[in-house]
């Protein structure tokens, strides 16, 4: 079957009337109907958790580091490595998806990255913990793009920004959770014990699995599409000459905004805490703050990109998320109050630009090969991106955390020039 997108969605300009209806706040909602819903409620779980699982680590590096006497080079390495790995979860489970199914290898992944959660609280060293924090990644890297798909099938082109973002802001979720847990647990118990309790309460995803395998389904027309395809599930075809150009430039925009990303989320913690010296308590309540922003951007970027279009809404964001990181950076000592005030804003732009990646990447590729194309895309971002946090962390002993984190701006700016070789898919349906 071919793999060339239909001639409308290499226009910038939605079809006449699609997005200029005034919907009520919930529409999306109701407009996925009762399996839809479901399907929703599903990949917002199973993201959740994915975050809090992932956020286990930053939060506790700090004890980590004291606990086995590494370096910040060495901390750094426990991010990149798991998002290495996640590259060839992610792909992987891209894959699966188009060949077995959404909600099948959807639950591959929420057990695979709960399994090596839990294992982690028990490494006996630094090397055996690299290792299960590696393996996390394998599931890690599949959920996001498997769920994002499933709800993308059950989404119309009028909607699909919105529903898409809503998906998304369950990482704020689950990072608020995780802030939560590592908030109490750190404050009733020793640091060495600390880090491994966050670690087993990564054994959560497991309740979720038991649920979505009786409840939750495939949309019928992938199902459809699955069992009468001859191209399911294949790397080379979104290698194709109808989709090379969109799977080069989906994975340099994903290498940007998830290399801006991560710098953030696995340094602000051990920034806030070594750098700005703040307390368990303290480090919570800013967080705080940045996680309430991150809600609050996924959800408003979510309605900028059905309004504005997808490679609009990115561009805003890409450009605020550069101007914060600086800002933040370079408050001066003793000004923690603006510390405080700026991470709203923080957290705020570097979550809206988000909010289109599923609803863009789902479009950008047809049925066939839409878990194969998102998934190798924004996972091998993933990957490359993983290079920022392990430069801020080689660079942290000379430049200080806070130094270093400028390189995050220079992720946006490579996500920004990416745009340029991709189309604008705003009103697309999935056939």
């Amino acid at each position: 079957m071919s793999t060339t997108p239909p001639p409308q969605a290499l226009t910038d300009d939605p079809p006449a009337g699609e997005l200029t209806e005034q919907d009520g706040a919930l529409d999306w909602l109701r407009a996925l109907g009762p399996r839809g819903r479901r399907a929703f409620a599903g990949a917002f779980g199973g993201y959740a958790l994915d975050s809090y699982d992932y956020f286990t680590l930053p939060l506790s590096m700090v004890a980590l580091a004291a606990y086995f006497g590494l370096d910040s080079g060495q901390t750094g390495l426990f991010t990149t490595v798991t998002l290495v790995v996640s590259a060839v979860g992610g792909a992987l489970a891209g894959v699966v998806a188009d060949r077995v199914g959404r909600v099948k290898a959807l639950m591959i992944t929420v057990i695979t990255y709960a399994v090596f959660t839990v294992a982690c609280g028990f490494a006996p060293n630094y090397e055996t913990l690299l290792v299960f924090r590696a393996l996390q990644g394998l599931g890690f890297g599949g959920e996001w793009a498997v769920g994002a798909i499933l709800v993308a099938e059950y989404s119309s082109a009028k909607h699909r920004g919105r529903t898409l973002g809503a998906v998304q802001s369950s990482w704020a979720v689950g990072w608020a959770l995780a802030a939560i847990v590592y908030t109490l647990v750190f404050s009733f118990a020793g640091d060495d014990l600390a880090w491994r309790i966050m670690f087993w309460t990564g054994a959560l995803p497991a309740l979720l699995v038991i649920w979505m395998r009786r409840r939750v389904h495939d949309a019928p027309q992938a199902v459809a599409v699955r069992e009468q395809s001859t191209e399911k599930g294949s790397f080379t075809a979104i290698f194709k000459p109808g989709l090379l150009r969109t799977t080069i430039f989906a994975g340099l925009l994903s290498t940007g905004v998830q290399g801006g990303y991560y710098t953030l989320a696995t340094w602000v913690p051990t920034y806030l805490k070594s750098d700005r010296g703040l307390s368990v308590v303290g480090t919570g309540g800013y967080l705080a703050f940045l996680i309430s922003g991150a809600f609050l951007g996924y959800l408003t970027g979510g309605y900028l990109t059905d309004r504005l279009g997808r490679k609009r809404n990115i561009w805003l964001f890409a450009l605020l998320s550069a101007i914060c990181i600086l800002a933040y950076a370079n408050i001066p000592d003793g000004a923690n109050g603006l510390l405080l005030v700026l991470g709203f804003p923080l957290g705020f732009c570097m979550s809206a630009i988000f909010s289109g990646f599923g609803s863009f990447l789902s479009e950008l590729y047809p049925t066939a090969v839409r878990g194969t194309g998102q998934g190798f895309t924004y996972n091998t971002g993933r990957a490359v991106g993983a290079v920022f946090p392990t430069t801020v962390g080689f660079l942290a002993d000379s430049w200080g955390v806070g130094g270093a984190l400028v390189f995050g701006a220079i992720g946006y700016g490579i996500a920004a020039l990416a745009l340029f070789g991709l189309p604008e898919t705003r009103g697309r349906e999935l056939a």
